[in-house]
């Protein structure tokens, strides 16, 4: 239904053998089927309403599949099923709305920059798994996604971007009266998810009416879904949409995936950043103890073993101080990393008007950002003018008084996680780019968008209405009161920092060998054993790059589904790492030596 927020530990473990029965006992009419089960490709929708006694549904929900998540929904009586396997199931913490179709009208306005479509494609399915490993649901084999995408009882829509085709959003939906001969003839909404870095606003809304719209030209009385009882966002927007809650109930069976809705969280926890709380919840999964230190600085200790280390987000106790400075001043990181051999931009201090006119005359475009700083604060990139390099050299002194001056190199912005000196995570970062509509003018376009970005990365990203975004906007032949047309595209910052609405795009699979070695290279230089490493380049898949700088506390959740938490509590604590793991990896250094 609407969220499957949990992480898999193994989301390659998440797979169907080919095509498989819909629903046991799915008619074409008649009867309710008794004992109904879903397969959804994720896991199963266990339809509780349809078991007569909590004994069998009980056995239904013990052969759940590896790596897979069933859900028991409309259970009559949870606390009897709950006593019958107090050890093995839990009271899922979501509520459940309903929208009745009989009453429902559409909406009047036409999604702006996108459509909503049927899933028709490998492609579409491929998409579809990269929103889910996003926002940390349970992938379904592509297999299953094409094997069912005429299904009756399974309906798939996904939202499209007009101008470039990507994917911004999905869901699910099912018919009640093919999969189980529903004698109520309801529907459901599943698996609603949105692409954080979509740059429309209102694609879920769009969905869910689509869907909606669906359901109620097939006859459905009603459309369920089923939303954790703390995502406010999405329960604002579906009671919006005419939803009222309903007395029903799910259950779940304790396993991984679940283990974060019945095991519970650290004092605390509720208060920390998503950069910490990826960490801790990495740490909570392998029996690690986690007690929060400060919560509004991202600061918390974790125990295992005898060993204790204390954390602010990804920077631990392990990185010395030495290594900190170095990153912290970036002419002293620059000159360390050009000595092992990564290539760097030109630079120079900025002084007088003469030399920074001269630097300016001979690179054509530079770069100007505070020696210290960090969160892209101060940093004016493809600065062309003299009058602007001094504005940008004045912004920049409002956070360092040592500015730098450097040849900008076209391209765009990579970050490299290396953890334990082997790059685990890699992303290009977009600057901030807002779409006209033809009535908006650009001021409310950027903060229609900040709020979007603020919503998605929980308030860590937004765009400043400050002189760099008027000059951005300016040099793109627009003021912050003019009306772009309809389709125009506008980068209204030349930064492609997260905290300054920038967007984040995981690559890790296509890197050069090249960028990958630059990386690693720059971070045995600074001897530090997490860091972000950021490249100016080309492209990820070619050789031309330069070194940008080094971030000590690289956001470790902006490059979900990657593992880095993973990698970052390998690190702190090898001997949680699974025994199974640890002896493969050594079975596997065996092999290299022999």
């Amino acid at each position: 239904m609407a969220e499957r927020r949990t992480r898999t530990p193994n989301p390659g473990r998440d797979r169907v053998d080919g095509p498989r029965p819909l629903a046991r006992g799915a008619g074409d009419g008649g009867a309710p089927q008794a004992d109904a089960c879903l397969d959804c490709g994720w896991g199963r929708l266990v339809f509780g309403q349809t078991f007569a006694d909590a004994e069998s549904l009980v056995q239904v929900l013990r052969d759940e599949g590896s790596g897979r998540r069933d859900i028991a929904f409309n259970v009559r009586d949870p606390h009897v099923l709950l006593s019958q396997a107090p050890q093995e199931l839990f009271l899922d913490p979501s509520h459940t709305y309903r929208l009745d179709l009989a009453t429902y009208r559409p909406g009047q306005r036409r999604p702006r920059g996108f459509f909503v479509r049927r899933l028709a494609s490998a492609a579409d399915a491929a998409e579809v798994n990269r929103i889910y490993q996003s926002r940390g649901m349970v992938t379904v084999d592509p297999a299953f996604f094409h094997a069912h995408r005429d299904s009756r009882a399974l309906t798939y829509f996904v939202a499209e971007d007009e101008a470039t085709g990507a994917i911004l959003g999905t869901v699910t939906g099912v018919f009640n009266e093919r999969a189980f001969a529903d004698p109520e003839n309801g529907s459901s909404l599943w698996c609603l998810a949105v692409d954080a870095q979509a740059p429309h606003g209102g694609v879920g809304e769009a969905l869910v009416r689509r869907l909606a719209e669906h359901f109620q030209a097939r006859g459905c009385a009603f459309m369920d879904l089923s939303v954790m009882h703390d995502n406010a966002q999405a329960i604002a927007l579906y009671e919006k949409l005419g939803f009222f809650r309903v007395p029903s109930f799910s259950i779940k069976r304790r396993n991984e995936i679940n283990e974060k809705l019945f095991a519970g969280t650290a004092e605390g926890y509720e208060d920390l950043n998503p950069y910490a709380r990826i960490i801790v919840d990495e740490a909570l999964r392998r029996g690690i103890r986690v007690d929060v230190t400060d919560a509004a600085g991202g600061f918390f200790r974790l125990s295992f073993g005898g060993r204790s280390v204390h954390c602010r987000e990804s920077l631990s106790e392990l990185t010395s101080a030495v290594a900190m400075s170095i990153c912290d001043d970036k002419s002293v990181t620059r000159r360390l990393v050009e000595a092992a051999g990564v290539a760097v931009p030109a630079q120079t201090i900025a002084g007088s008007d003469e030399a920074l006119g001269a630097f300016l005359e001979k690179h054509g475009s530079i770069v100007v950002k505070p020696a210290r700083g960090e969160q892209g604060r101060g940093i004016s990139v493809g600065v062309t003018t003299l009058d602007d390099a001094r504005a940008a050299v004045a912004a920049a002194r409002e956070q360092c008084e040592r500015v730098l001056i450097e040849s900008c190199f076209e391209g765009d912005d990579l970050r490299l996680v290396v953890i334990n000196f082997k790059v685990v995570a890699a992303a290009l970062r977009r600057p901030p780019v807002v779409t006209g509509d033809g009535t908006s003018t650009v001021r409310a376009l950027i903060e229609r968008q900040s709020r979007r970005r603020e919503a998605a990365t929980h308030g860590e990203s937004r765009i400043p209405l400050d002189a760099e975004t008027e000059r951005c906007v300016k040099a793109a032949g627009y003021d912050l009161d003019a009306v772009p047309p309809e389709g125009e595209t506008l980068t209204v910052r030349k930064t492609a920092n997260l905290h300054t609405g920038g967007t984040i795009h995981d690559v890790t699979g296509e890197v050069h060998p090249t960028l990958v070695e630059a990386g690693i290279a720059a971070a045995r230089a600074i001897d530090i054993p997490v860091t972000g490493i950021d490249l100016m380049v080309k492209s990820p898949r070619e050789s031309d790059y330069v070194f940008i700088e080094a971030n000590e506390r690289p956001g470790l959740a902006n490059h979900e589904p990657q593992p880095t938490a993973e990698r970052f509590v390998d690190l702190l604590f090898p001997l949680s790492v699974p025994t199974a793991v640890r002896n493969q990896v050594r079975r596997r250094r065996s092999a290299k030596t022999a």
